[in-house]
């Protein structure tokens, strides 16, 4: 009965809103990355910074939660979206550390379409986070997490081209290695998409729950 008089921390919607912040300019220095295809390293490097701030908002949630007695969300739910989040993130930083490491040429265009599709995935999420301080806007918080379902099916169309003509022309070792860490550089975009509509489902959970 105590918890009813205790005021709920809300800080974990702003933590929300910073984690949704910080991937989609990760996602947007991907696709930056993606279509200006110089200085490879450095924007990797850049990537990698981005990420690393991501890890520091999913520490301070952690944080919080251990100094909060009672949350504005289940717990559970708390956590959850706070590890989607991180992941969706970290696969971005994967990408683009595999373009890197690989040295890979320049992006075909499946990668490029591929980049576009996780950045507007990212846009749509850190649109749709602030809703969850009001779940009385669930319905379109929902529009906004069925946008990221959409986009990842248009990313599983996009990979099945792309795995169509992997290995088209292939005649040598060189280019069978080519080809091999390609396929690896499109699954770990496809692993970002998934991650996104991890994402999308946790919010989901979380407006059906409490809305």
């Amino acid at each position: 009965m105590l918890a009813r008089f205790i005021p709920k921390n809300e800080q974990f919607y702003g933590l929300f809103r910073q984690a949704a912040e910080v991937g989609d300019e990760i996602a947007r220095a991907f696709a930056e990355l993606i279509e200006n295809y110089h200085e490879v390293e450095r924007k990797v490097r850049a990537i990698r910074e981005i990420e690393h701030r991501g890890d520091a908002v999913a520490s301070r949630i952690s944080e919080a939660l251990t100094q909060t007695f009672v949350t504005p969300i289940d717990r559970e739910d708390i956590v959850l979206l706070s590890e989607r989040l991180d992941d969706f993130i970290d696969a971005i930083e994967e990408a683009a550390r595999r373009m890197w490491l690989y040295r890979l040429e320049r992006p075909d265009r499946h990668t490029r379409a591929m980049a576009r599709v996780i950045a507007k995935q990212a846009a749509v999420l850190k649109a749709a986070m602030p809703l969850l301080e009001d779940l009385k806007t669930a319905p379109i918080l929902l529009q906004k997490t069925a946008e990221v379902r959409r986009l990842e099916d248009e990313a599983d169309a996009l990979m099945d081209q792309a795995a169509i003509s992997l290995y088209d022309g292939v005649s040598d070792v060189p280019g069978m290695i080519r080809a091999m860490r390609w396929g690896e550089l499109y699954e770990y975009l496809e692993e970002a998409t998934d991650r996104a509509q991890d994402v999308a489902k946790a919010m989901e959970g979380i407006a059906l729950k409490h809305g």
